[in-house]
């Protein structure tokens, strides 16, 4: 072990820093009459959308002076920009005792009929917002990471012919406890530094309208089979309907008095999740939903993949709702290989997980990227650098990175977003780091909740509420993978019942349910953090597959491209050179020797620098990438050649 560098990547807060003013060659020409404007929904679009980002208004108030927006706003604010984000215009943090308060107008909407409905969407708001038209509240949500959405129909004003809509307010009260409650808020901290990074609230995904027919499709679920060929679609309206489902060369149709009608797997519908309390007076969204189901067998199907990422559409009617969506035609399976040996396989396929460990975060934008073009840069220069897998660490990202993920050929990891109450970090980070086999083994039930900071009973109901939530608003994803748990103990409690939950939601997905340590001994993997330590492969007890699903994190700080002077990583390096000559050799020497042992995947941290911590493959402004690609133009098909072998 490197017992030096480990002692020097002890994170401590550093919350009075003034971070540099970094941007991304995105944030820099951002046009603020136009942000983020590309339809957010991708996997479920329709003709009609209402795009809500640019210039609002907004206050920020002490909570004591009452539950009212204020008579006199501060400003105006860029969404969804988060009041902390540079490319806001705001530049404030919103504190645990305040009230961050929006207000738009609402732009003329014209419906086609008079009972035509007017659905909101919010991508995310952080962490509990109210909404409210024309001063009448008609819904609230917690969580700062799932989105939601409100039939504002009823509380509309509108022309005498009830088309047209007039003169209409919106406003969203939000408040946020970041790190000072049991809440899940990911890497956010109040006292920033080291591995935590500044905490952001408010709106940070698009808002938008969208109009609706009286009887429309509410959801879709989509599950490609493990023989590669059937694909089966579940269809969820509002009131009954004729259903009509098309793929190439192929549709169905099904109709209330189908045998199957109501034959559904769905367990709750998300998009109205019981997250979100509407109060109206006609409640459209509580109509009992009516489900279909559909099976589609395939001729000589087009497999999914990194390297052919091949997406068939998928258009789904009723009589007057269309929307448009896609799908991928692959399988996710642990499987033993010709040696015995637990493997990802991909299509039945053992296939290696050459990861990289990706925050999500912005120097410009916090958790939102500047814009669109912006995602897809991260994801086509990790491909450059010859990675087929992210993991996205502790954060739920916007619709359209998933969709930027399938269509380019990026398989992803997900982590569930992590909470609890202040983390004991001798326990859950500097024991376990330094001695895993000693530290990193204990129990997460009753008798370790407090050690864990999961004491209150409330915060532990909610997280296994917002981890369902979570599959079940990411289910469709065509390149999510595996889904991920705890992290390094973050809050983590009863792993393996939670490993079960999520198991009788989606069993066609891996689950690793501790990634780093204490581990239950459940889940699909064995799956360790190693920094500091020769890495080496353990085979398993209970048959998993091994991953090493954190390492490296070397780093290198560049003036003029980082957040602060100070550096937090896990191995130092001062000049370019030096650190590409340690990752070919980190990668060739310790990685790919690893694979035919046993060796599953591996996750490299980071995709890019955030704040402090400079162990990015990029600058956290996106303008320098640290590793050359052509280091190694051969490491993609050698893995695979690797595991063609076996």
């Amino acid at each position: 072990m490197d017992l030096i560098d480990a002692i020097r990547a002890i994170d401590k807060p550093h919350e009075d820093d003034v971070l540099n003013r970094l941007y991304t060659p995105w944030g820099e020409k951002l046009d603020r009459n136009n942000v983020l404007k590309e339809y957010p929904r991708p996997q479920f679009q329709r003709n009609s959308y209402y795009n809500l980002n640019g210039e609002w208004e907004y206050a920020i108030v002490p909570q004591e002076s009452g539950e009212s927006m204020p008579a006199q706003m501060d400003g105006n604010i860029l969404v969804p920009f988060s009041p902390e984000a540079i490319l806001s215009g705001v530049e404030r943090r919103l504190e645990p005792y305040q009230f961050l308060w929006y207000k738009k107008s609402l732009p003329t909407l014209t419906r086609k009929k008079t009972d035509s409905r007017f659905l909101l969407h919010f991508g995310a708001v952080d962490q509990f917002a109210e909404v409210f038209i024309n001063s009448v509240s008609i819904g609230n949500h917690k969580g700062g990471y799932l989105p939601f959405t409100l039939d504002i129909t009823e509380y509309l004003n509108y022309s005498d012919d009830k088309l047209s809509t007039l003169d209409n307010i919106l406003a969203v009260k939000v408040s946020d406890t970041s790190d000072s409650s049991y809440h899940s808020r990911g890497k956010q901290t109040l006292k920033r530094g080291g591995m935590y990074y500044s905490a952001q609230s408010g709106i940070w995904q698009t808002v938008w309208i969208e109009e609706v027919p009286d009887t429309y499709i509410r959801e879709l679920r989509i599950r490609p089979e493990d023989d590669l060929r059937t694909v089966s679609i579940e269809v969820s309206t509002n009131k009954p309907s004729r259903v009509t489902v098309r793929i190439p060369g192929k549709e169905l149709v099904k109709s209330p008095s189908s045998s199957d009608s109501y034959d559904t797997t769905f367990t709750g519908d998300f998009s109205f999740s019981s997250d979100t309390y509407p109060s109206i007076g006609e409640d459209h969204s509580a109509i009992s939903p009516s489900y279909y189901h559909f099976i589609f067998k395939l001729d000589n199907p087009h497999l999914w993949s990194p390297e052919d990422p091949y997406l068939y559409p998928l258009q789904i009617s009723t009589a007057e709702d269309h929307v448009d969506s896609y799908f991928a035609m692959r399988y996710y399976s642990i499987e033993k290989d010709s040696l015995g040996i637990s493997r990802f396989c991909l299509n039945h396929t053992p296939y290696f997980l050459m990861g990289v460990l990706d925050q999500g975060y912005w120097p410009d934008g916090l958790y939102t990227a500047p814009s669109d073009e912006a995602l897809i840069f991260d994801i086509k220069e990790m491909k450059r650098l010859h990675f087929n897998m992210m993991r996205k660490h502790i954060k739920i990202e916007a619709a359209r990175w998933y969709y930027h993920c399938d269509r380019l050929g990026m398989i992803v990891w997900q982590d569930m977003v992590s909470g609890g109450s202040s983390y004991a970090k001798p326990v859950v980070s500097y024991l376990p780091t330094l001695f895993p086999g000693m530290f990193g083994r204990m129990p997460d039930g009753p008798s370790t909740y407090k050690a864990f900071s999961r004491s209150s009973a409330e915060g532990r109901k909610e997280w296994l509420k917002e981890m369902q939530n979570t599959i079940r608003h990411l289910y469709n994803v065509p390149s999510i993978a595996t889904w991920v748990l705890f992290n390094e103990g973050w809050g983590q409690f009863n792993a393996a019942s939670a490993t079960i939950m999520a198991r009788e939601l989606d069993d066609t997905r891996p689950i690793d349910q501790a990634s780093g340590w204490f581990d239950e001994g459940s889940g699909n993997y064995r799956s360790v953090h190693n920094y500091f330590r020769p890495l080496a492969v353990e085979h398993d007890k209970n048959g998993r597959a091994f991953v090493i699903s954190e390492y490296g994190g070397f780093t290198l700080h560049i003036d003029g491209h980082s957040s602060v002077d100070r550096v937090y990583g896990y191995k130092k390096y001062d000049t370019l050179d030096q650190l590409g000559v340690a990752y070919y050799n980190l990668i060739n020497g310790s990685i790919k020797p690893l694979i035919t042992e046993g060796l599953a995947g591996a996750v490299y941290t980071q995709v890019s620098d955030v704040e402090e911590e400079v162990n990015g493959l990029m600058t956290y402004d996106r303008r320098i990438t640290k590793i050359n690609p052509d280091l190694d133009p051969s490491l993609s098909q050698n893995i695979n050649n690797a595991l063609n072998k076996l």
